[in-house]
């Protein structure tokens, strides 16, 4: 009976009631199902790999592709705070002549631009700062400290961050009767400090960079000359790369960044609401021009540019002139002059460089460039290469001389063209905006990021080329 039943066990009808049953093949296939599921999602992205799944070429790709920090990981260095955060505190002491106080606080960004309600739209109020101009060292270090891609652990960093405030200190002693020695102190104490780390001597400061708030020129004293300190030019600082808001175009360790502009967005909608904004701004004037004028220089070309738009009979040019500290902070003008021209001039500053090409590009005007170091070839991470793209470009030298008419130029331009310009301008906007979210944008690249990849990438070929040197 037993075996019997047994053979009943393997006969064709059993086995078909048994194992075709639908349900039941059901089950197996849910099972099956669930399993795979498990063993695809249960994997984070960011785990390692064992040893079977790292032999495998595309599995190992397809981990580091997801890998945010595939790039490069940045180490930063703890300094005494001596070299940072005293500066922040001493805030009175920054200027011999007035209180920088406002201008450090909120991380850097300066005081909240109350002033600009009712210019800019209502929910981007709260993301505008006056931002002084040589401010962005803290703004780099808050930034870099909040960054997904530091590491604590300096053996697996591609970059060391000395995170020295190299501009404000110095602000303290150009002017008056300081000495060269008093300007250069705390630069040598800071090499001192960073070449006592087995980091540094590693690389000899190879894989390092600092970020320096003020003009390339206020670290580069050289000769008979009394202006700035030479902390470009010490012996520990010869292999450091540098960020620097006006770079000195013959030297491979300037890079020239933005200057901070006052719009320090809080996310991804902030960037799209306010170029949709500016994009749809109606602008009622030609050109305009934003500026002081700098009396002890002679033939100075910005009271030309003052007097040029004073004198236009046509209304094509709307000026504002800088005097004292009006265009600085606390007045809205300026702002609404650049959203309401098509194009802004842009002369010369204190040097080459001008933070005001920055703000002038922010509110999605075209600027006129009458220097090429102005801006091209000085922030090629930053600005579209094809300078023409979102540029005009009238030499100083035929305005002067009457040559080239500035408003002739600008009204050759047809409103078809001027309008593909903008849009490239306002294109470029996220890349020239330091952004206030600590950990930064959603999905959107600021300065700050592009600044950092543009680091590794430069310090991986370094690293890379040595390599293939050294085999």
């Amino acid at each position: 009976m037993d075996f019997k039943n047994n053979l009943n066990a393997y006969s064709p009808k059993f086995f078909f009631t048994r194992y075709y049953y639908p349900s039941y093949w059901i089950l197996i296939l849910t099972l099956i199902f669930l399993q795979i599921y498990l063993i695809f999602n249960t994997t984070s992205p960011s785990a390692p790999l064992s040893l079977a799944a790292a032999s495998d070429g595309r599995q190992s790709s397809i981990t580091v592709a997801r890998d945010p920090c595939n790039s490069g990981r940045v180490f930063v260095y703890d300094l005494p705070p001596f070299f940072n955060k005293d500066l922040l505190q001493n805030c009175e002491s920054l200027d011999p002549w007035t209180s920088r106080c406002d201008d450090v606080s909120n991380g850097g960004f300066g005081r909240q631009a109350t002033e600009l309600n009712g210019v800019v739209p209502d929910g981007l109020t709260p993301a505008w700062f006056w931002s002084e101009q040589y401010m962005l060292e803290p703004i780099m270090h808050n930034r870099i400290l909040n960054y997904k891609c530091r590491t604590l652990d300096p053996e697996s960093a591609t970059a060391f961050y000395i995170p020295f405030y190299a501009g404000l200190s110095i602000g303290r002693y150009l002017w008056l009767n300081y000495t060269t020695s008093d300007r250069d102190r705390d630069s040598e104490k800071l090499i001192e400090w960073v070449q006592n780390e087995p980091y540094w001597n590693r690389s000899n400061g190879g894989d390092h960079f600092i970020t320096l708030g003020r003009l390339t020129w206020d670290f580069k004293r050289w000769g008979n000359n009394q202006w700035g300190s030479s902390f470009a030019f010490m012996l520990g600082m010869k292999n450091v790369a540098r960020l620097v808001v006006e770079r000195e175009p013959s030297d491979p360790l300037d890079i020239g960044v933005p200057f901070p502009t006052g719009f320090h967005p809080r996310s991804d909608a902030d960037v799209l609401n306010w170029q949709s904004f500016v994009r749809e701004r109606n602008r009622t004037n030609l050109f305009c021009f934003a500026g002081g004028t700098r009396h002890e220089i002679e033939n100075d070309f910005r009271a030309f540019l003052l007097s040029y738009c004073a004198n236009d009979s046509g209304g094509s040019c709307r000026a504002v002139e800088c005097n004292g500290n009006r265009c600085a902070s606390g007045d809205s003008v300026v702002m609404e002059t650049f959203l309401d021209s098509d194009f802004c001039l842009q002369p010369k500053g204190d040097s080459y460089s001008r933070k005001s090409v920055f703000d002038c590009m922010l509110a999605g005007s075209i600027p006129v460039i009458f220097w090429e170091r102005t801006a091209y070839g000085q922030y090629e991470w930053f600005l579209p290469g094809e300078p023409g793209s979102y540029s005009v470009f009238i030499d100083n030298k035929e305005v002067r001389n009457g040559s080239a008419s500035i408003k002739g130029v600008l009204e050759k331009f047809s409103g078809e063209r001027v309008k593909m310009m903008r849009e490239k301008v306002i294109e470029t906007i996220p890349k020239i905006v330091y952004a206030s979210a600590l950990e930064g944008l959603e999905s959107i690249e600021d300065a700050f990021d592009i600044a950092i990849h543009g680091i590794f990438e430069r310090f991986n070929r370094r690293h890379n080329s040595a390599s293939k040197n050294g085999s």
